[in-house]
């Protein structure tokens, strides 16, 4: 299996060590696109891997699909079991949880645009669902719950660059639910003692990416022939890391005991803006458009975050982590994977 994972998994990548071998470990949001990234690595890794996946009733596995045979019942032998749940059930979660070594807690309501629409839905998964995972990696004494979280907690950068202690501002219903999971799973470490260590992405990217974020809508556009590329406002600016970057910071992180109780930037410590990554795009995949503005892209005027720009200074001295995929490289791939798999886009519809 891991031979396979190197050489035919567009986000493989990272030397292989043998630290992770035979342990058992949860990933919650497996099928999604960090989840399954850091999933694949593990496996790669040696681990023993449960996969909680959100449960639908045409048994729809994500990025995981690869995992399961042709009757959608996991292969003998295989190093990945499928659990399909909810992390907004209790018991679910806490069935999930025993037994294992190290919780990976990625489930998550993502969108901005949809938390406008239905915020009370954000609070039921991110805050309600973290509350869960953290009950249940106390009963079962894990060794360690990594905790995701993102750099939308910010919001607009009052310095830059952005270090942990840089005030949390909650510019979107998105925003105030991963503020209220981060502070859940803090509080447990504080009150109970669990080791939980919270890990910030600043903006991933890469292969199997929905087109929910903006590259790969900026991506599927100009594949699927546009000559303009729509989008939201163009001068806020973003710290982009490569998708195998962020789950080896995971993985770092999650064996850094430096990091327990503590929060931790995982960003390149470079920025670039909306409008000049979307004429980094048009070059990496060799077309031609011109970039509009589509008023239906933009956000609220106060919820905007202009700037993101991390420190990285934890990552890289507590668990010697650095971003090793430069932006231009991390397009290109990112581009390839896009035009390979343009079917699972709609290029012309946005997506909240």
């Amino acid at each position: 299996m891991s031979d396979q994972l190197s050489s035919d998994n567009p986000t493989a990548g990272g030397p292989i060590g043998d630290t992770w071998a035979g342990r058992t470990v949860l990933v919650t949001g497996a099928e999604g696109f960090i989840g399954s990234t850091l999933l694949d690595m593990l496996v790669a890794r040696g681990a023993n891997v449960k996969a909680l996946v959100h449960y639908k009733p045409y048994a729809e596995r994500g990025h995981l699909a690869r995992y399961l045979g042709p009757d959608s019942a996991g292969i003998p032998g295989d190093p990945v079991e499928m659990l399909a749940g909810d992390v907004r059930d209790a018991g679910r979660v806490m069935d999930a949880v025993e037994g294992c070594d190290t919780v990976f807690h990625l489930a998550a309501l993502i969108g901005i645009p949809y938390s406008y629409e239905s915020p009370g839905a954000y609070v039921q998964t991110n805050v309600v669902g973290t509350d869960n995972i953290a009950q249940a990696c106390r009963r079962h004494d894990v060794r360690r719950l990594v905790h995701t979280s993102t750099s939308e907690v910010y919001g607009t950068a009052r310095t830059v660059p952005i270090s942990e202690r840089h005030p949390l501002q909650p510019q979107s219903p998105y925003s105030a639910s991963k503020i209220g999971a981060d502070m859940m799973a803090l509080s447990f470490h504080h009150s109970f003692g669990l080791p939980v260590t919270v890990v910030r992405p600043f903006n991933t990217y890469g292969p199997r990416q929905s087109a929910r974020a903006v590259i790969p809508a900026i991506l599927a556009q100009l594949h699927s022939g546009a000559r303009e590329i729509k989008l939201g406002s163009l001068s806020p600016t973003r710290d982009f890391t490569f998708v195998t970057d962020t789950a080896a910071g995971f993985l770092a992180l999650a064996d850094c005991d430096r990091a327990l109780g503590e929060v931790v930037n995982l960003g390149t410590g470079q920025e670039i803006s909306i409008g000049a990554l979307a004429e980094a795009l048009i070059a990496a995949s060799g077309r031609d458009a011109e970039v509009v503005v589509d008023p239906s892209r933009l956000r609220p005027s106060g919820s905007e975050v202009q700037r993101l720009l991390s420190d990285n200074t934890r990552a890289r001295e507590w668990a010697s982590w650095q971003p090793e995929v430069p932006l231009a490289e991390g397009l290109r791939r990112t581009s390839e994977w896009v035009a390979e798999n343009l079917r699972l886009f709609a290029a012309d519809r946005y997506e909240v």
